[in-house]
């Protein structure tokens, strides 16, 4: 990343990938995105992407891997999440790395906390920066969730600057209670700082599939 561009992972997905039943504790997914925006901040158009998560009683851990064109983007993330009637609370670690000269590396440490339908994300993280500085920064979003329609309001704070809102629909193709493929549309607009420029917003389409093994 380049301290107006990015920090990766997906938010279509997560919200996608997590609703999946799971009847073991590891599962992968694989997918493709029209364009991979990660934080309000466009990363590639048509990318594909897959990963391998491991949960159990809350725990988790996994990997999980972009292209992004001038390389691979592949994060490791680890941290464990408890439920309640109504309430939710998460804590984890996120290590995002990449192959070739598209970014550095990032580390985060990652804290939610969820009511009904609503979450709290945090994260607060280091970015390497190549041969300059290392830049600490803080993330903020606001999530509210319903029947697959969502919107998320999000910001960065400390050595990175700018917002984003978002809002889609996520669901799953299914025939004969047979899950074939999960599927999201969003749009995401992101403010003039978040991009060191103009401000832009775009419509994304996910396809998506998980599988247990």
């Amino acid at each position: 990343m380049k301290p107006s561009v990015r920090i990766p992972f997906l938010s279509l997905c997560g919200l996608l990938l997590a609703a999946s039943a799971q009847a073991s504790p590891w599962s992968a997914n694989i997918g493709y995105n029209s364009e991979y925006i990660y934080r309000g901040i466009p990363q590639k158009n048509s990318s594909a992407f897959a990963g391998v998560d491991y949960e159990n009683n809350g725990f988790y851990a996994g990997a999980w891997g972009a292209d992004v064109g001038d390389g691979i983007e592949i994060d490791y993330y680890g941290g464990y999440n408890w439920e309640g009637d109504e309430v939710t609370l998460g804590a984890g670690f996120t290590l995002y790395t990449y192959t070739g000269d598209f970014d550095d590396t990032y580390k985060e440490i990652n804290l939610s906390a969820g009511w009904k339908w609503f979450t709290l994300d945090v994260a607060i993280g280091e970015y390497d920066n190549f041969d300059a500085s290392t830049l600490d920064y803080s993330f903020y979003s606001l999530t509210a969730e319903h029947n697959g329609l969502y919107g998320k309001v999000g910001t960065f704070g400390d050595d990175f600057d700018g917002s984003y809102y978002e809002a889609g629909y996520g669901s799953t193709v299914s025939v004969n209670d047979m899950d074939l493929f999960d599927y999201a549309i969003a749009v995401i607009h992101s403010d003039a700082t978040l991009l060191g420029g103009d401000s832009d917003t775009n419509l994304i389409f996910t396809l998506s599939k998980a599988f247990d093994f």
